[in-house]
């Protein structure tokens, strides 16, 4: 039978979780309690972690004082647009590298995979440029759409699923007459399930709550998205926290119902990929 764990490990083991727990949570939970706070007590000291008198008006202002409703759209539209194209593009390409034999194939996946290592900032301004006089682009949705679309850590993690698929299933479904195509939509897209939510939860998630990208290429206010919503409760001279705090809520609300919902598929995603020990 199983050695089990002394009892004394077990309470500490539970000590230790419940202190890192703790600390995840504790800037949500401050960051909550300040969007029910004015802005003259949001920094007081000792923190009042339950406001006595909860300035609820704080959501409601946030809708009135800027077009949050039109970012909200905006940030949805833009999210979603870019999370269904990123699985296809994704899911695609991590079946042509681990399953289609052509030559110079892991080379080529070694250096897609390699630009991962690149930091944005190394290529943000020839890009800008590039979308700016080139394409014709800023200023508009598209560009947001276009640039998130393709993504090398979806493939990396796609085709580690993909490898785990047997060679002999897909070689007797084209002895049946299935072309590339047709394997890919009717035989592995359908067990990449669990993977598949593994990235639309990273790709909405990091979509959501980008603020670089759409700082640098919108100009218009009608275009904006959330992230720059928040921003504009900072103004020149002051700064309004516990609108910011309010607004910030608000915007948690997605992420945590996509999270929720593909919940299970994630955990057996991480489980089945390449992200696992």
């Amino acid at each position: 039978m199983p050695n089990k764990m002394p009892a004394w490990r077990k309470a500490l083991l539970y000590v230790v979780l419940i202190l890192i727990c703790a600390v995840t949570l504790l800037p949500l939970v401050w960051m909550l309690s300040a969007s029910l706070k004015l802005d003259k007590d949001v920094f007081r000291i000792p923190i009042e972690w339950i406001p006595s008198d909860p300035a609820w008006s704080n959501y409601q202002r946030i809708w009135d004082q800027v077009p949050m409703l039109r970012f909200t759209f905006n940030t949805f539209k833009v999210t979603i647009i870019t999370t269904v194209i990123q699985v296809f593009t994704c899911s695609f390409a991590a079946y042509g590298f681990a399953k289609c034999r052509f030559r110079g194939r892991n080379l080529l996946f070694l250096i897609y995979v390699a630009t991962i290592a690149v930091p944005w900032q190394v290529y943000m301004l020839p890009q800008y440029t590039m979308m700016n006089n080139v394409f014709h682009m800023v200023d508009t949705h598209a560009v947001l759409i276009l640039l998130h679309s393709f993504d090398a850590f979806g493939v990396f993690l796609l085709r580690q699923f993909c490898m785990g698929i047997p060679d002999e299933l897909l070689e007797a479904a084209r002895i049946d007459g299935l072309s590339e195509y047709g394997i890919y939509r009717r035989i592995v897209l359908p067990q990449m399930g669990p993977s598949i939510a593994t990235l639309v939860i990273f790709t909405f998630v990091s979509n959501w709550n980008d603020f670089m990208g759409p700082m640098i290429y919108l100009n218009s206010t009608e275009l904006k998205t959330v992230q720059l919503g928040i921003r504009m409760f900072m103004g020149q001279y002051s700064t309004e926290y516990g609108l910011i705090m309010a607004a910030s809520v608000v915007s948690l609300i997605p992420v945590i119902i996509v999270f929720l919902i593909f919940q299970k598929q994630f955990v057996q995603g991480i489980a089945t990929s390449g992200l696992k020990g």
